[in-house]
Protein backbone atom coordinates (compact mmCIF):
# COMPACT_ATOMS: atom_id res chain seq x y z
CA UNK A 1 0.00 0.00 0.00
CA UNK A 2 1.38 3.65 -0.59
CA UNK A 3 2.34 5.17 1.83
CA UNK A 4 1.81 9.21 3.23
CA UNK A 5 3.89 9.99 -0.02
CA UNK A 6 2.97 11.98 -2.52
CA UNK A 7 1.71 8.82 -4.58
CA UNK A 8 -0.69 8.66 -1.20
CA UNK A 9 -1.26 12.03 -0.63
CA UNK A 10 -3.00 12.44 -3.91
CA UNK A 11 -5.02 9.61 -4.47
CA UNK A 12 -6.73 10.29 -0.79
CA UNK A 13 -7.69 13.43 -2.60
CA UNK A 14 -9.20 11.82 -5.14
CA UNK A 15 -11.24 9.65 -2.66
CA UNK A 16 -13.70 10.36 -0.23
CA UNK A 17 -15.27 7.89 2.71
CA UNK A 18 -19.00 9.39 3.16
CA UNK A 19 -21.02 8.82 6.46
CA UNK A 20 -22.43 5.31 4.69
CA UNK A 21 -18.84 4.11 5.00
CA UNK A 22 -18.58 3.49 1.16
CA UNK A 23 -15.53 4.57 -0.75
CA UNK A 24 -16.08 6.70 -3.66
CA UNK A 25 -13.98 9.15 -6.34
CA UNK A 26 -15.05 12.89 -5.27
CA UNK A 27 -17.87 14.84 -6.98
CA UNK A 28 -19.77 12.77 -9.35
CA UNK A 29 -18.25 10.75 -11.78
CA UNK A 30 -19.84 11.38 -15.73
CA UNK A 31 -22.46 8.24 -16.64
CA UNK A 32 -21.06 4.98 -17.13
CA UNK A 33 -17.93 5.11 -15.05
CA UNK A 34 -17.68 3.53 -11.68
CA UNK A 35 -15.57 2.88 -9.17
CA UNK A 36 -15.48 -0.80 -7.93
CA UNK A 37 -12.79 -1.04 -5.79
CA UNK A 38 -10.08 1.60 -3.82
CA UNK A 39 -9.31 -1.07 -1.00
CA UNK A 40 -5.96 0.33 -0.89
CA UNK A 41 -3.75 2.75 -2.79
CA UNK A 42 -1.96 0.95 -4.78
CA UNK A 43 -4.70 -0.71 -6.75
CA UNK A 44 -7.94 0.26 -8.21
CA UNK A 45 -10.80 -1.03 -10.53
CA UNK A 46 -13.33 0.80 -12.17
CA UNK A 47 -15.87 -0.25 -14.77
CA UNK A 48 -16.95 1.52 -18.01
CA UNK A 49 -19.73 1.42 -20.04
CA UNK A 50 -20.09 2.30 -23.45
CA UNK A 51 -23.21 4.52 -24.98
CA UNK A 52 -24.96 4.75 -28.01
CA UNK A 53 -21.95 2.80 -29.76
CA UNK A 54 -23.17 -0.72 -31.87
CA UNK A 55 -20.12 -2.10 -31.05
CA UNK A 56 -20.25 -2.33 -27.55
CA UNK A 57 -23.78 -3.86 -26.15
CA UNK A 58 -25.91 -1.61 -24.33
CA UNK A 59 -25.36 -2.58 -20.63
CA UNK A 60 -21.99 -4.14 -21.06
CA UNK A 61 -19.57 -3.30 -18.90
CA UNK A 62 -15.91 -3.45 -18.89
CA UNK A 63 -13.31 -3.75 -16.52
CA UNK A 64 -10.16 -1.48 -15.79
CA UNK A 65 -7.63 -1.93 -13.49
CA UNK A 66 -5.73 1.07 -11.91
CA UNK A 67 -2.13 0.35 -10.71
CA UNK A 68 -0.37 3.28 -8.97
CA UNK A 69 3.70 3.66 -8.50
CA UNK A 70 4.90 5.77 -5.69
CA UNK A 71 5.91 8.55 -7.93
CA UNK A 72 1.78 8.93 -9.27
CA UNK A 73 0.68 11.50 -10.06
CA UNK A 74 4.55 12.54 -11.62
CA UNK A 75 4.42 9.45 -13.49
CA UNK A 76 1.11 7.74 -15.01
CA UNK A 77 -0.67 5.17 -13.12
CA UNK A 78 -0.70 1.71 -15.43
CA UNK A 79 -4.41 1.39 -16.73
CA UNK A 80 -5.26 -2.17 -18.68
CA UNK A 81 -8.51 -4.04 -19.25
CA UNK A 82 -9.75 -7.36 -17.13
CA UNK A 83 -11.83 -9.89 -18.31
CA UNK A 84 -13.79 -11.34 -16.02
CA UNK A 85 -16.00 -14.69 -15.37
CA UNK A 86 -18.17 -13.22 -12.92
CA UNK A 87 -19.60 -10.65 -13.14
CA UNK A 88 -18.55 -11.11 -17.02
CA UNK A 89 -16.15 -8.44 -17.96
CA UNK A 90 -14.61 -8.65 -21.73
CA UNK A 91 -11.85 -6.68 -23.10
CA UNK A 92 -13.03 -4.15 -25.33
CA UNK A 93 -12.68 -4.83 -29.04
CA UNK A 94 -11.04 -1.27 -30.24
CA UNK A 95 -7.77 -1.17 -32.84
CA UNK A 96 -5.73 0.73 -30.04
CA UNK A 97 -6.25 -2.24 -27.23
CA UNK A 98 -5.01 -5.91 -27.36
CA UNK A 99 -6.51 -8.92 -26.26
CA UNK A 100 -4.23 -8.48 -23.11
CA UNK A 101 -6.47 -5.46 -22.11
CA UNK A 102 -2.87 -3.10 -22.57
CA UNK A 103 -4.23 -0.36 -24.00
CA UNK A 104 -2.31 2.04 -26.76
CA UNK A 105 -2.92 5.57 -25.49
CA UNK A 106 -0.50 8.34 -25.62
CA UNK A 107 -2.08 9.63 -22.20
CA UNK A 108 -0.45 6.79 -20.16
CA UNK A 109 3.11 6.81 -21.60
CA UNK A 110 5.42 8.60 -20.67
CA UNK A 111 5.14 11.97 -22.91
CA UNK A 112 1.56 12.43 -23.05
CA UNK A 113 0.82 12.36 -19.40
CA UNK A 114 0.63 15.47 -17.28
CA UNK A 115 0.38 15.20 -13.50
CA UNK A 116 -3.26 17.20 -14.11
CA UNK A 117 -4.33 14.08 -14.50
CA UNK A 118 -6.43 11.75 -12.81
CA UNK A 119 -8.41 8.81 -12.42
CA UNK A 120 -11.60 9.97 -13.54
CA UNK A 121 -9.87 11.94 -16.39
CA UNK A 122 -8.36 8.80 -17.34
CA UNK A 123 -11.66 6.95 -17.69
CA UNK A 124 -13.48 9.71 -19.61
CA UNK A 125 -10.74 9.49 -22.30
CA UNK A 126 -11.03 5.84 -22.36
CA UNK A 127 -14.49 5.81 -22.63
CA UNK A 128 -14.67 8.53 -25.29
CA UNK A 129 -12.14 6.54 -27.43
CA UNK A 130 -14.35 3.70 -27.17
CA UNK A 131 -17.47 5.81 -27.66
CA UNK A 132 -15.86 7.35 -31.19
CA UNK A 133 -14.71 3.99 -32.38
CA UNK A 134 -16.07 2.85 -35.85
CA UNK A 135 -13.95 -0.27 -36.12
CA UNK A 136 -14.31 -3.15 -34.90
CA UNK A 137 -11.29 -5.05 -34.79
CA UNK A 138 -7.17 -5.74 -32.32
CA UNK A 139 -4.60 -3.62 -33.16
CA UNK A 140 -2.40 -4.88 -36.37
CA UNK A 141 0.20 -8.33 -34.62
CA UNK A 142 -2.19 -8.30 -31.95
CA UNK A 143 -1.37 -11.99 -31.79
CA UNK A 144 2.19 -11.76 -31.85
CA UNK A 145 2.29 -8.52 -29.85
CA UNK A 146 0.29 -10.62 -26.97
CA UNK A 147 2.58 -13.81 -27.54
CA UNK A 148 5.62 -11.74 -27.07
CA UNK A 149 5.44 -8.78 -24.64
CA UNK A 150 6.90 -9.37 -21.40
CA UNK A 151 7.04 -5.54 -20.70
CA UNK A 152 4.89 -3.74 -18.35
CA UNK A 153 2.13 -1.16 -20.15
CA UNK A 154 3.92 2.00 -19.08
CA UNK A 155 7.15 0.27 -20.28
CA UNK A 156 6.21 0.23 -23.75
CA UNK A 157 7.03 2.31 -26.78
CA UNK A 158 3.78 2.51 -28.92
CA UNK A 159 3.77 3.39 -32.52
CA UNK A 160 0.52 5.76 -32.64
CA UNK A 161 0.09 4.63 -36.41
CA UNK A 162 -3.42 5.38 -36.45
CA UNK A 163 -4.36 8.93 -35.10
CA UNK A 164 -8.09 8.78 -36.90
CA UNK A 165 -9.58 5.75 -33.80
Amino acid sequence: MAGPGMSGKRLQKELVKPPSGTIQIQGTLPPGISLVSAENLREWTMDLEIFDNPIYPAGEKYRLRFLFSPSYPIEAPEVTFTALQTPERKIPLHPHIYTNGIICLDLLDAQGWSPVHNVESICISIQSMLAGNTKAERPPGDAEFVRSNRSRPRDINFLYHDPSV
